[in-house]
């Protein structure tokens, strides 16, 4: 019988070895770490005493592959929907407050419009047809406006968070290709949704409990050293202390980051994007739902989570950001969300993650080498979100990529 060995752990090789188990394939994983999730993890931290995300995530109701995956595994009712298709925002420079919107339909649109600031609305209308129209080697500043109001408070904004890049660095392929699956679709794709329970309670934990139902437990601390090809496919996987013989009706699905699988197959891959800074404070009671999900301008804090009594920010793009005083930086975080949130006061518990090179590039010049589905090598697949172009370096894009090559895995042992 064919057996399908996936490497890796993270999101896209759980989402195809679920795929695979569920078609009764037999499934080896190997996971070079002591965990599962790779970039999406939950951890207990000390100094808060409470579970935190080792980084903060946007997620769409339009982002299939992701509730799909959760319906799989058992964990949609753990996902917070928001009722609204709204993302609230607060520029701190002067204390303005809106919401961008999508409408349910034109009687929705007549009565509440799309809650965009003064000055953004027409020439967002015309910077999107632009983005839409991009050609391969163009960047989102390429296709919009080069200054304005819908520059400062739209188009800056959405592509750090989609894209970790500033626009005059990011693909408007990408930006494009998230819009299209999301507010071109309408309110019912465009309502957050967030994860109450953590990352790994939601994505992850339930992901290995239905794989081990299935008898399927990852090889942890089994880091790929190399394939052996031969004859126009992979003959053996070649860890520290073994090589592993593949079977000729064998398959390889290599679900690894880009520059890993640009070192395991001799290929160009996208380069590491910027770093992701994300800070978690510890507060003296739980705070309302009603800043679940906060977008802020005009400072160092990009986004704000609110998840009981922790309140998590996000920074995007944050090479810039100087290391060397950490206590400096999460002091200039924590006052930029108490003034976003209305808050006054210390935090009890305050902790500062800093993930380096937490995407890969997402500069059309580096989206021009992401590794495609047909390979030089006949029974290896590719995975992880550097894979599902046209789509950016998401959640979204690693479970889809997961689903396409155990697809294509199926298709051909079938």
């Amino acid at each position: 019988m064919a057996r399908i060995h996936v490497i890796g752990a993270g999101l896209a090789g759980l989402a195809a070895a679920l795929r695979l188990v569920s078609a009764g394939v037999d499934v080896t994983i190997w996971e070079a770490t002591g965990r599962a999730g790779g970039r999406c993890w939950s951890f207990h931290d000390r100094r808060l005493d409470r579970r935190i995300d080792n980084g903060n995530h946007l997620v769409l109701s339009g982002n299939s592959a992701v509730m799909d995956h959760c319906r799989h595994i058992g964990s949609h009712d753990r996902l917070q929907i928001a009722r609204d298709a709204a993302l609230p925002f607060v520029d701190l420079s002067n204390g303005a407050r809106w919401r961008i919107r999508v409408p349910e339909g034109p009687r929705d649109m007549m009565r509440g419009g799309l809650g965009l600031p003064a000055g953004v609305g027409i020439s967002a209308l015309f910077d999107a047809a632009r983005l839409m129209t991009a050609g391969p080697h163009r960047t989102v500043a390429d296709a919009i406006r080069p200054a304005g109001t819908a520059r400062t408070h739209l188009w800056d904004p959405l592509t750090l968070a989609i894209l970790n890049a500033p626009p005059e660095d990011a693909a408007a392929r990408s930006l494009a290709a998230v819009l299209r699956r999301t507010v071109l679709r309408g309110a019912a794709a465009c309502r957050p949704v967030t994860m109450p329970d953590g990352l790994g309670p939601t994505l992850v934990d339930p992901a290995i409990a239905t794989l081990a139902e299935a008898g399927c437990v990852p090889q942890y601390r089994s880091p790929l050293r190399g394939l052996k090809k031969q004859d126009e496919r992979v003959a053996a996987l070649q860890f520290d202390d073994a090589e592993v013989v593949l079977a000729p009706t064998d398959r390889v699905i290599l679900a690894v980051p880009a520059p890993a699988a640009g070192r395991l197959l001799d290929l160009p891959a996208p380069a590491p994007g910027q770093a992701i800074l994300n800070a978690h404070f510890r507060v003296t009671e739980p705070l309302e739902d009603s800043y679940a999900l906060l977008g802020v301008l005009s400072g160092l804090v990009q986004w704000i989570f609110v998840r009981g009594d922790v309140v998590s920010v996000t920074v995007s793009a944050a090479d810039h950001v100087d290391m060397r005083d950490p206590e400096a930086i999460l002091a200039t975080l924590w006052s930029e969300t108490a003034a976003a949130l209305g808050l006054s006061g210390r935090p009890l518990a305050q902790r500062l993650l800093r993930e380096a090179a937490a995407t890969f590039s997402p500069s059309p010049a580096d989206l021009a080498h992401r590794l495609k589905h047909d390979l030089p090598w006949k029974n290896l697949h590719i995975a992880g979100d550097h894979a599902a172009a046209p789509l950016p370096s998401t959640i979204e894009a690693a479970i889809a990529s997961g689903h396409t090559a155990a697809e294509n895995a199926v298709a051909v042992i079938a």
